[in-house]
């Protein structure tokens, strides 16, 4: 079907145009991927900083070298980012632009003729795709530009007067926009900035509360709302309502919002991803009421991956004078050329192109609302034993077709399975905590597969939710089923870790008041068991930045010290812009977190470097007080030892013949000088060590319970199987034993001790002696 550029007879110019932007692309792509490979291994060069404007001309290579060095110099701190999917659709709109500029600089006649026919075709071509029958279309790149016109049109339309008159028309009778508390934030706010209304002209319609969807506009209010302004003497202008909500992608009460426009005579605009279903061959009547409305604006780009396309705004309006007064038509040719790259993209996907995109979006929704299905631990549903819940958007897409757009959010059902219900605030900011959790969820969803396009959303009732929109994202990314495989899976691993992470986190809190040295602190926005600080003990006249000093480095160290055990948790910092410093965030638990051992082990990791920290700190005047102190009691002991012996003995000559005479019997007294404590200790209990012939036993670890390859802070299985493994092995230890005689004593002055004594210090009972070798293994097992 398709043809070679060099077989078809056309425009010298827009023939070499076509190729330049071709060798263009492939610059910048294959640039990309050398980028990717060699990530890391460029430097920067002069090219990289702004400067003064080179006196030669550079070629063509040289600029795209440049342009390419821009677009991915930042690529090794946002690797996770992906750029957008540019298939050959994407390069015909790129190919507009070009040919918009080429156009631009036709004789007057000639250009008139072609921009008729490009905005004549592309008019036509998109009512029809989305059934807005007699509708006139305006191209603008700010999707909220259309909107802006429109509302002129209404002013300029609803007061006679204000094209000679002006603002002053408007102070008899202020006009009044309503919009839904769903619709985009900023957007009421926009169209006042720039039309020159007060904010009092906007008027905010809270959603249901009662009764239909939370993210639908309250009809029933809106209509007293409308006639309170009414009998105050405003008048009411134009309604926004919304065919996909921003954040959940519902849609409106359309047929109802028309009903109440044609009563007051306001005009109704909408816009939203919905919109987008109207091409499709099933719409649904919500959906479909959205032809009916006034206005609506569309976003083709990210619906058809297109890239730089402007959105349109298709109205409804029969005096040509005042769509031109409100800038929704223009008498320069050159303004019609906007849709040039739209009327290029629409011809080369056709009808059938557009349809096959959007369906294939809504296909993606519906498979992966079918794969959480499947997944035992997530429900559509509220009911017992929820871990993630979906919310009622999912069920509004699975039973009226109306809405793309999946929104997911984890959350745990902490109830008892006899209290009928999950119970909301089983402890003290709960909320902020689920949504803490689910933030996490959807940024390392978005990380780990970036070709799904889910990204966090905040909704006001449900809180912080995980999105999966692929009207706005597959088109652009190139998503595929393959990556909502991807996504499930992903989201089936990171679940256990939510559940059990708020499961322990209360747990955590209350087992850190058990250690005085550890201080909680209270941070909800932390997807994790929580934070920490470790206090070290301070002196009384210690100064406050003498305290911040030694909690900034003994926290700091004992960060150092956790990050290198052998475990699954996480250790950091916090978030960049934490409140809190000087602390220890603890991350994600797993399934088998022992929390008792983990507190324990911190504790004990904070107060080793605290006296490590003090005897490095305290060395220098710790030893010079302990020599003093060991000087004097030399001292002393001379003093002792003269007193004792008497004058004779200390004469070198006659001591020596007195002492072979009759020898002294005083016995030397030996001392030790502790660096911890700072004192002198007596050598007498050393000594007293020596003697004792059986080793007294290590103090039992964390690291002596694990089993071969598990890894800290985890809780061992107990069952039959290992308690059989234990007392086998036991068994094998203990018989050795029993049999071996003791070794004689070889040390110097230490008697051999009798019989009697040897038996009644051999570790092992004496029932097990006295049993038959046929008996032993039970009653080892027993004593076990």
């Amino acid at each position: 079907m398709e043809q070679p550029l060099e077989n078809i007879t056309v425009d010298p110019m827009l023939a070499e145009m076509g190729r330049n932007l071709n060798d263009a692309m492939k610059i910048l792509e294959n640039g990309q991927k050398e980028v990717e490979q060699d990530s890391g291994q460029r430097r920067l060069s002069w090219r990289d900083f702004p400067g003064p404007l080179q006196g030669e001309g550079q070629d063509v290579a040289s600029i795209l070298q440049l342009v390419q060095n821009l677009m991915h110099d930042d690529e090794d701190k946002q690797g996770h980012r992906r750029m957008q999917y540019v298939g050959e659709q994407g390069h015909m709109a790129l190919l507009g632009h070009s040919l918009a500029a080429y156009i631009s600089v036709l004789d007057r006649d000639r250009l008139r003729k072609l921009t008729t026919r490009i905005l004549s075709d592309t008019t036509l071509w998109l009512c029809r795709l989305f059934r807005y029958e007699n509708g006139t279309a305006y191209y603008h790149e700010d999707d909220r530009e259309g909107l802006v016109k429109v509302c002129r049109l209404v002013i300029n339309a609803q007061y006679e007067e204000y094209s000679t008159e002006g603002f002053t028309v408007l102070s008899s009778k202020q006009p009044v926009i309503y919009q839904s508390a769903a619709c985009r934030p900023g957007l009421g706010q926009h169209l006042c900035s720039q039309l020159g209304l007060p904010l009092s002209s906007l008027c905010t319609v809270p959603c249901n509360t009662m009764f239909g969807s939370q993210h639908q506009i309250d009809v029933a209010l809106l209509d007293k709302l409308i006639k309170d302004d009414v009998d105050t003497g405003k008048f009411p202008l134009l309604l926004i309502a919304n065919a996909g909500t921003p954040g959940a992608g519902h849609t409106d009460k359309l047929s109802r919002l028309k009903e109440l426009c044609v009563q007051y005579n306001i005009w109704l605009h909408v816009e939203g991803v919905n919109l987008a279903m109207l091409a499709l061959g099933h719409v649904a009547s919500p959906v479909m009421a959205a032809t009916k409305s006034d206005s609506m604006t569309l976003t083709l780009g990210p619906w058809l991956g297109l890239p730089a396309v402007p959105a349109v705004t298709l109205y409804r309006h029969e005096d040509p004078a005042l769509s031109l007064a409100a800038g929704l038509t223009s008498s320069q040719p050159v303004e019609k050329l906007r849709s040039l790259p739209l009327w290029l993209s629409l011809q080369y996907l056709g009808h059938d192109g557009i349809v096959e995109r959007i369906k294939t979006a809504t296909q993606l929704s519906q498979q992966l609302l079918e794969h959480l299905k499947t997944l035992a631990s997530i429900k559509t549903s509220d009911v017992l034993d929820v871990e993630v819940s979906l919310l009622d958007a999912l069920t509004m897409v699975e039973d009226e077709l109306n809405s793309p757009v999946v929104v997911f959010r984890f959350s745990q059902d902490t109830s008892a399975a006899s209290s009928g219900g999950s119970v909301e605030g089983y402890f003290p900011g709960e909320k902020e905590v689920l949504d803490a959790l689910n933030r996490w969820l959807g940024e390392q969803l978005a990380q780990l597969v970036p070709s799904s396009g889910v990204d966090v959303v905040e909704l006001e009732e449900e809180g912080t939710c995980v999105r999966f929109n692929p009207l706005m994202t597959a088109a652009v990314l190139g998503t595929q089923e393959s990556d909502i495989k991807a996504l499930v899976e992903k989201l089936t691993d990171m679940v256990p870790l939510l559940s059990s992470t708020l499961r322990f986190r209360q747990d955590f809190r209350e087992e850190v008041y058990h250690h005085n040295a550890l201080t909680y602190i209270e941070d909800l926005s932390w997807p994790g068991l929580g934070v920490i600080r470790y206090e070290p003990r301070c002196e009384q006249d210690d100064d406050d930045s003498k305290r911040k000093q030694d909690v900034e480095k003994i926290n700091e160290d004992l960060l150092k010290k956790l990050k290198e055990l052998d475990a699954d948790i996480c250790f950091s910092t916090g978030p960049e812009f934490a409140t809190e410093t000087n602390c220890i965030y603890v991350g994600l638990a797993t399934e088998d977190l022992d929390v008792a051992e983990l507190l324990e082990t911190i504790a004990a990791s904070g107060r080793d470097l605290e006296e490590n920290g003090k005897l490095l700190e305290n060395m220098t005047e710790v030893v010079r007080k302990g020599i003093l102190e060991a000087e004097l009691q030399i001292l002393k002991a001379n003093e002792e030892k003269l007193m004792e012996e008497g004058v004779l003995r200390q004469i070198p000559l006659v001591g020596s013949v007195l002492n072979w005479f009759s020898p002294s019997q005083n016995s030397i007294k030996g001392q030790t000088f502790s660096l911890v404590a700072g004192s002198l200790d007596t050598t007498e209990s050393t000594y007293s060590m020596k003697t004792q012939t059986g080793a007294t036993p290590d103090t039992p670890t964390s690291t002596a319970k694990r089993l071969p390859g598990q890894k800290l802070f985890r809780r061992s299985a107990a069952g039959s199987d290992t308690s059989s493994e234990t007392s086998s092995v036991g068994q094998v230890e203990e018989v050795p034993r029993e049999t071996t005689p003791l070794p004689p004593a070889s040390e110097e002055g230490v008697t051999e001790p009798p019989q009697e004594e040897l038996a009644s210090s051999d570790p092992s009972p004496p029932e097990i002696q006295r049993q038959p070798d046929g008996q032993e293994s039970e009653e080892v097992d027993t004593m076990r």
